[in-house]
Formats: structure tokens, C-alpha cells, sequence
């Protein structure tokens, strides 16, 4: 892959490229400008930390962020999103990779993302779990904003360039940036599901995401049931022709496929068989006390993410004897997510109250049956947990896929560790050696916790060498691989 595109880039520097990127490097931009690859998504790979003469930049944690970034690092090319504030930045290089900034005010932040992209399309494609509701006011804002963010990969592509569009904030993109650079090789990404027919058919502007989506030349989505929901409402609702994998549209051939993401499995490896790791390990057992059990669950503290059900099973697990807080302890890690939202801040109160009850009934002198940490942990910090614990729970009650169950993977180099996983997790469909659950089964789910407990050390040891093998072989490298060829027609 590297080599195909190091060959593409040598090209690219001899060939004229298009108006809008001349433009740019009059503001003394330089050579940097002809890119092989812009990504476009909503979020910047970097945040920035500090004030005044100490502020700078750090890479983001976070699922697209950690699937694309090592690709962008190895890659020549540019990066296009939203900084997360306001305010107008030029752009800049960080760690390798070039980062082009768009603005957005705080309207546009309220209506485009709070609003049309996280309280209509995250409920409605993660099976309605939440009501979706329906603005138009925030659809208004929605166009608009895409539009910006055609405009900035446009401006940065030159002639010729692959330009490859993440996730849901963006479905109008691929589209938009067709009718202004038809000259460009177009792919789109989705990081969560597609949903069926019936749940997709309550979108009111359902045709122009369709269309949207429909601009791009290879379409990528997490199962091969989402790409069968998107191919029967293209050939229903945008006179889409074709099958379940490929359609004709506008005279185009697209492809709609499965293109299952991953992790940077060398990464978490190496970094989990480190002297730190190790000694982090030991620390972390010792506090949390040497022989005890550890089970383990991190998230964003999101309702898809099935945390107060987990919560309502473990206490289950206590309840009924099945495990003592003098012998196991179950660490939860919440990532902070939308707190501003209502519902969110619901949803963190009543995890919160949950966990106060099972420590008031269960928990021993020195013995806390649940320790809870609502906060932001460093992939390093989280590589300890990883390797610490005995258990991993990834139940969401839907997600696309779940990068945390393959990092657990990744990190357990010793082959020790169960993962008890959701059956409405992506990742389900590949580690099918992880004890899986129906997380709204909770006699289901206790009997899962109770056998990852007791399960002999040789069966565990059997199913996660064959989960790690198969992460190991089905890295990220594999995925941006496979994509990007596809998108290349080299396949």
C-alpha cells in the first residue's frame, strides 16, 4: 500500500494541480499542499491543551482517531476537520500529517452537530434506543455545514487525489464535493450502523442522504447487514440499480461493502509487554487488591453503551452470591460524552446512583465492590487496565463495531483474560471466541459473568490466542488496505 501511493505522490508533483490549491500556496503553504489522500471528518485528529506560551497540540483518543491516524502518519496527505472551538485556525502540521482546520460558530455547533448529527442520526442508526427528533432548523445547518467541509477538501485536493469522507456528520459530503472536483476518487466511511429500512424511512430529508452518500465512488460500512439496509433503500428511494455489494447510480458503478475497521494491534502489543506496563500492572493489582477478580469495562458514557444494564448485572452477580467484593471487583471507566445534553447528564446520574447502591450493600472494609472513574484515561494509562484485569465486558446495547474489544485483545500478550462481548456489537461478528451476550437478557448476561469467571485457564487461554490471531491478522494496516484499494480500483 505504501509503496502504490509513494509512487502516486512522486507523480502528483509533476502534474498541474487545480486552482483553489495555486491559492493556498501563495500563503506560503509550500510543496505540502499536493496531497495523495485528504480524510475529511468531523473531528481533527488533535485537540489543543494549555494557554498562552504553553498551549500546543496533542492527538485526540477516540475510535476514528485511532484507526486512522497511524494510516495518515505512514501516508502523505492532509487531514480536514473541526478544531473544536470556534475559533479560526490556520493550517499547520502535527506529527507528520498536515491539518487543515474548519470553522464552525456556535450556532452551527448547536444545530449541525449537537442537533441534527447527535440527537436525530446517532439515535435513529443506533436502533432508535433514544427518540430521534426532527428540526429543520438543524437540517438547514447541517447542509450548510457539509457544504463548508466540501469546500476545504476541494480546496486541498489536487487532480487526481483520493479524498476519503468518516462517518455520519458528513453524508452529504461525498456528493457536494463530486459536483465541484469530479475529477476526484470519493470514499465514504461510516463508523457506526446503518439502520433497517423501517427506522431509516423516518428521516424526512432520507432522499438527499441517500443521494449524498451515493456521490462517493466505494462506500465502507461496518457489516454486511448495513450495506444490504443502504444498497434496498438506494434502489427504493434514489433509483439506485444493482445488488447488495454494487449499484449503478447516475451512470457510476459505486461499491457498498462491508469493510470491518480495527486497531493498530503492533501498537497496544508492544506497548502491554513494556517493563512500565508490566510494573503499572503489578501496581494497579496490588491496589486494587492482589487475588481478587478484576472485571473491567471502559466507554464513553453513552446510553448505546448498555453501562447501566451492565451495572444492574453485576449487582445481580453480588446479590446472588455468585461473586464476593472480598474476591472481585468491577472497574467501570466512563469517558465524559456530551454532557451539556440532558439526557446524557441523566444517564451519568443514574449511573452514579447505581453505583452507590452496589458499594453501600456489597462493598467490605478496604474492599469497594465497584470503583468508577469518570474521566479521560491516556491509551497508555488504559493499556494498564487492559492487561490488569480478568474480565472484559463490552456490552453495548448497539454499536458498530467497538475498537475497546480488540485493544483488550491486543494488549493480552500472554493469552490470559475472557472477553464477554454483545452480540449487537460489530466486533461480534469477527471475535467469535468471546463469551457473547444479549445484554438485555440479564440472566443471560449474569451466567456469561459467572462462566468468564470460573472458566478453566486452558480454555481461556485457547479462545483469546485464537481472538488474538485473528486481530493481529485483521489489524487497521488490513482495513485502510483494503479501502483504499478498492477506492484505487486495484483490487
Amino acid at each position: 500500500m505504501t509503496t502504490a501511493l509513494n509512487r502516486r505522490t512522486r507523480a502528483t508533483r509533476n502534474r498541474t494541480v487545480s486552482r483553489p490549491a495555486r491559492s493556498e500556496r501563495k500563503q506560503g503553504l509550500g510543496s505540502s499542499r499536493t496531497a495523495s489522500l485528504v480524510v475529511v471528518a468531523n473531528r481533527l485528529p488533535v485537540h489543543r491543551v494549555g494557554v498562552g506560551s504553553n498551549a500546543h497540540w496533542e492527538s485526540s483518543a477516540g475510535g476514528l482517531v485511532t484507526a486512522v491516524a497511524p494510516v495518515m502518519k505512514k501516508l502523505p496527505g492532509v487531514w480536514v476537520g473541526w478544531s473544536g472551538n470556534d475559533a479560526s485556525i490556520k493550517p499547520f502540521i502535527h506529527d507528520r500529517m498536515r491539518i487543515r482546520p474548519v470553522t464552525l460558530g456556535r450556532e452551527e455547533v448547536a444545530k449541525y452537530y449537537d442537533g441534527m448529527s447527535n440527537r436525530t442520526f446517532w439515535p435513529l442508526y443506533h436502533d432508535a434506543i433514544r427518540p430521534p427528533e426532527f428540526q429543520r432548523e438543524w437540517w438547514k445547518k447541517y447542509v450548510a455545514v457539509n457544504a463548508r467541509f466540501a469546500q476545504a477538501a476541494a480546496a486541498e485536493a489536487a487532480r487526481g487525489d483520493i479524498v476519503w469522507v468518516h462517518d455520519y456528520h458528513l453524508q452529504l459530503v461525498p456528493a457536494m464535493l463530486r459536483e465541484r472536483r469530479p475529477d476526484l476518487r470519493i470514499g465514504f466511511f461510516l463508523h457506526i450502523p446503518f439502520p433497517p429500512e423501517e427506522l431509516f424511512e423516518w428521516l424526512p430529508w432520507r432522499e438527499e442522504i441517500l443521494k449524498g452518500l451515493l456521490g462517493a465512488d466505494v462506500i465502507g460500512f461496518q457489516s454486511p447487514m448495513a450495506a444490504q439496509n443502504f444498497s434496498r433503500l438506494c434502489r427504493h428511494y434514489a433509483e439506485a440499480e444493482g445488488t447488495g455489494t454494487s449499484l449503478r447510480y447516475e451512470g457510476r458503478p459505486i461499491v457498498n461493502r462491508a469493510f470491518p475497521i480495527s486497531i493498530d494491534f503492533d501498537w497496544f502489543d508492544i506497548r502491554a509487554k513494556s517493563p512500565a506496563a508490566r510494573e503499572g500492572v503489578a501496581e494497579l493489582r496490588s491496589r486494587l487488591g492482589a487475588k481478587r477478580k478484576i472485571l473491567l469495562a471502559i466507554d464513553r458514557l453513552d446510553y448505546t453503551k448498555g453501562v447501566v444494564r451492565r451495572l444492574q448485572a453485576v449487582e445481580e452477580l453480588f446479590e446472588r452470591g455468585l461473586a464476593k467484593a472480598e474476591d472481585c471487583v468491577f472497574v467501570q471507566i466512563a469517558t465524559p460524552s456530551r454532557e451539556a445534553v440532558a439526557e446524557y447528564a441523566t444517564l451519568r446520574d443514574e449511573v452514579e446512583t447505581i453505583v452507590g447502591r452496589i458499594n453501600g450493600k456489597f462493598s467490605q472494609p478496604g474492599r469497594v465492590a465497584v470503583h468508577y472513574f469518570r474521566r479521560n484515561l491516556t491509551r497508555e494509562e488504559l493499556i494498564t487496565y487492559y492487561a490488569a484485569a480478568d474480565v472484559m465486558l463490552v456490552t453495548p446495547l448497539r454499536d458498530g463495531m467497538n475498537l475497546v474489544a480488540k485493544e483488550f485483545v491486543a494488549c493480552r500478550s500472554d493469552s490470559t483474560g475472557v472477553l464477554v462481548l454483545s452480540q449487537f456489537a460489530g466486533a461480534a461478528r469477527e471475535l467469535t471466541r468471546a463469551l457473547t451476550v444479549n445484554p438485555r437478557d440479564q440472566d443471560h448476561f449474569v451466567e456469561a459473568l459467572r462462566t468468564a469467571l470460573k472458566m478453566p485457564r486452558e480454555e481461556a487461554r485457547m479462545r483469546m490466542s485464537m481472538l488474538r490471531s485473528r486481530v493481529k491478522r485483521d489489524d487497521v494496516y488490513a482495513w485502510c488496505d483494503d479501502f483504499l484499494s478498492e477506492l484505487r480500483g486495484t483490487k
